[in-house]
């Protein structure tokens, strides 16, 4: 089989054995933990196939990371509780179409956004030039400034949420004093260092739909307005509604 058709073969397979979790399980949540491990899977996937570069491996490790300290932070943030809100709601409106509408919309969807997302790595493990170059290592210090982003805010918000009395308020401190959702703006970043690292003057308008398609997922299908939803009815939201719409001030 060709490089391209094992990845695609293998990431199905992957995907359907999340789904068949899913359904021991009775939770549609597990996707969230599919998500990362899968980014890594893919990629070493691709390595095996490939010759080993400095910069595949370097996208590796840079996508390891993200995966591994995402997993943990989801594995943490779900442990002894119930299914995430997201996908109770959609249990409820699918109704007795749950199972097939999981497994396309959840399980397949998400493998293809996988795929596609993870083009910029794919690619680059097959392209001739493996040396980096000068924005390769900008794409390091990108990915970098992200993962401070998402990994800070992610905690500051464990920490703000582990007192309960914070429920039913939104943190306005630390990094979310600057942005509504710090977490999601170093998230796209990471995915455009990673973009940035993956360039070598080959395959570059196919490879940008990489950090296109997750930045668009985020701001504007199950990102940003998933959340923005669930806190409308909060009352502190009335006050800052107008601020924070996205990620800084600046961008309202």
């Amino acid at each position: 089989m060709s490089y391209m058709s094992v990845l695609i073969i293998s990431l199905f397979l992957y995907m359907n054995a999340w789904f068949m979790l899913s359904l021991y399980l009775k939770r549609n949540d597990v996707a969230d933990i599919a998500w990362g491990i899968g980014f890594i899977f893919l990629s070493l996937l691709s390595l095996a196939q490939t010759t080993v570069s400095i910069r595949g491996l370097v996208l590796c490790i840079l996508v390891s990371i993200w995966g591994i300290r995402l997993t943990g932070h989801i594995l943490l943030r779900n442990r002894n509780k119930s299914e995430d809100f997201r996908y109770k709601n959609w249990r409820t409106d699918w109704g007795k179409w749950v199972f097939i509408r999981s497994y396309i919309q959840v399980y397949l969807l998400q493998g293809a956004f996988m795929f596609i997302i993870a083009l910029p790595i794919l690619l680059s493990n097959i392209s001739a030039q493996t040396a980096l170059s000068f924005v390769n290592i900008i794409g390091i210090v990108v990915w970098g400034i992200g993962f401070f982003f998402e990994s800070t805010a992610d905690n500051q918000l464990k920490v703000f949420r582990q007192n309960v009395k914070n429920k039913g308020k939104i943190l306005q401190t630390g990094l979310w004093k600057y942005s509504r959702h710090p977490n999601y703006f170093g998230e796209v970043t990471q995915w455009w260092g990673i973009w940035l690292v993956s360039l070598n003057g080959q395959y570059l308008v196919l490879s940008l739909l990489g950090p296109l398609t997750i930045t668009f997922l985020i701001l504007f299908v199950s990102g940003v307005p998933l959340l923005e939803k669930n806190i409308q009815n909060a009352q502190i939201f009335r006050s800052i509604k107008q601020k924070r719409v996205y990620f800084f001030h600046f961008l309202r």
